[in-house]
């Protein structure tokens, strides 16, 4: 069974003005364009690409098939999106039977658990660069950035939060002796501290910290927070951003955020695979309800490198993603006129076209697809892909 599905653009102020339309191929709009959904998520279900108007769930559901496990996004991003972190499962569950006890409306805008679920995201680079911040950098390296600010009350105030008392760190910035405490713990400390205590005056000098700041190290961190600063005045997540990694993908790379791991995606254009979920725990940079008690339930303050995810390649021209959860995993498929490919499908999937033309083929079926066209695959254990360009399958996954 193949669905030809679409979907209008979510306008987020966050959003590129041309990024999905260059994808698509057309003229922009002149307004920000930041997600294409595809799937049967009710908070914007794709429409059947029939003309009936029919939407995907709706189609689904009609024709007796469950819903989807995942979602999946083309994802457009010109400034920050909100500093965030999803729940667990149990967590998830916990939270949202509280909200419906309470009689909290799922559509109020301090809700924080609109479902039941959890809401680990893969998100595969398309564009030359893809930025992002994400996890928690090791310590040592977040006192040398700091420590570049050169002095004032922000650099003092993060050298003790950070377990080193100026004057105390090594030439690096390292925290010496005594003053290096536990990371989890200091960490934990300093985001709690960062929203909640850190007053407008702190923040204020931190950008102008960030302004005088020189460090070849950490230049493009530098102007990452910069930019964050122009676009959310004010924000004490610059504090918690500044405690982030950055990640800057190549097209094809990936980075996997599992529960409770802050994120934040920054600029660039990507394919975005999550469980079916919409709950999201924000932390900063965002001019939407931050509930911190609740984030700093959910939040992992382990210290490391990003969780970057690294393809496996499955066959020539095919690449699978396949993070440690059972909702999703993603495969690249690259196809040549004279080399179609055969892809394996352990449940209902979606097929989405980026670059080029692709066929998607069954045993009694055939969809053409051009970049930002997507179709929905049920009932098949394999689906054949045939053309020239590039498209991703997203299906259930392995674990």
């Amino acid at each position: 069974m193949l669905i030809p599905i679409s979907n209008t653009p979510r306008d987020y102020s966050w959003g590129s003005v041309d990024l999905i339309p260059a994808l698509e191929g057309r003229e922009p709009t002149g307004r920000p364009e930041a997600e294409v959904w595809y799937g049967d998520h009710p908070g914007s279900p794709s429409v059947v690409a029939d003309g009936s108007g029919q939407t995907l769930d709706a189609a689904l559901s009609a024709a007796g098939e469950p819903p989807l496990p995942f979602l999946l996004k083309v994802l457009a991003a010109a400034s920050s999106l909100s500093i965030q972190a999803h729940p667990t499962i149990a967590q998830a569950r916990e939270g949202f039977a509280r909200e419906e006890d309470a009689g909290v409306p799922r559509d109020a805008a301090d809700r924080l658990y609109r479902d039941a679920n959890h809401k680990p995201e893969i998100i595969v680079a398309l564009s030359d660069e893809f930025r992002a911040l994400v996890g928690i950098r090791p310590l040592d390296d977040t006192r040398r950035l700091v420590a570049a600010l050169g002095e004032g009350p922000a650099r003092a105030a993060l050298m003790q939060r950070l377990g080193a008392p100026v004057g105390a760190e090594g030439a690096d910035g390292a925290a010496t002796g005594a003053d290096a405490a536990a990371p989890a713990s200091v960490v934990r400390d300093l985001l709690a501290w960062a929203l909640t205590d850190a007053d407008a005056d702190l923040v204020a000098d931190l950008v102008r910290a960030l302004e005088r700041a020189d460090s070849d190290e950490f230049a493009e961190e530098i102007a990452t927070l910069r930019a964050a600063a122009a676009d959310f005045p004010g924000d004490p997540g610059l504090i918690v951003a500044l405690l982030m990694n950055l990640v800057i993908l190549r097209p094809g790379q990936a980075l996997f955020a599992p529960a409770g791991v802050l994120h934040a995606y920054q600029s660039g254009l990507g394919v975005e695979l999550m469980a079916a979920s919409d709950n999201v725990l924000r932390g900063g940079l965002t001019p939407k309800h931050v509930d911190v008690p609740e984030l700093m339930r959910v939040v992992d303050v382990a210290t490391g490198p990003a969780p970057l995810v690294v393809p496996q390649e499955i066959a020539p021209g095919v690449r699978e993603y396949a993070p440690p959860v059972s909702d999703f995993a993603l495969t690249a498929v690259t196809v040549t006129a004279d080399q179609p490919v055969t892809v394996a499908l352990r449940g209902p999937a979606i097929v989405l076209a980026t670059a080029g033309g692709a066929e998607v083929r069954t045993a009694d079926a055939v969809v053409s697809l051009v970049p930002g066209a997507a179709v929905y695959v049920g009932r098949e254990d394999r689906v054949d892909i045939a053309g020239a360009g590039a498209v991703f399958v997203a299906q259930p996954g392995r674990a």
